[in-house]
């Protein structure tokens, strides 16, 4: 599924940018993880498709997920050159954890903390962005 995956960060909010890029430079100088984007714009059609694939993906159809906005991205680490994503490594659940305190710092709203934990899931709430039905 991530090749389809946009990662054009021209595509992100401003603001939400801003505040990643100062979490990505975070994470780097004070704990040494070099970070990626896996996912961050994402199409309407490409919301339904995903949430078509059922809970485990995503719960949300179109316009209720801030990546439609831009203001949402799913981010990973990158070690010797290769990506990891596992919950399982030790070494990259610690980073997550840091992740989500650093982007927790800076204002974001961190996916670990959800119920269905989405440990790289990082957005950036801003008002009337999200209407509720």
């Amino acid at each position: 599924m991530l090749v389809s995956a946009s990662r054009n960060w021209q595509l992100l909010n401003s603001e939400y940018t801003q505040r990643l890029l100062l979490v990505f430079k975070i994470m780097k100088e004070k704990y040494d993880y070099d970070m990626t984007i896996l996912e961050g714009y994402r199409s309407p059609e490409r919301q339904n498709m995903l949430a078509a694939l059922g809970p485990n993906v995503t719960n949300v159809a179109a316009f209720q997920s801030y990546h439609q906005f831009g203001l949402a991205a799913d981010c990973a680490f990158m070690r010797y050159g290769k990506l990891v994503i596992s919950e399982k490594d030790p070494w990259a659940m610690r980073g997550y954890r840091l992740y989500g305190e650093v982007a927790e710092s800076v204002g974001l709203t961190w996916g670990g903390r959800w119920k269905m934990m989405d440990f790289g899931h990082t957005e950036l709430h801003l008002p009337g962005v999200l209407k509720k039905p």
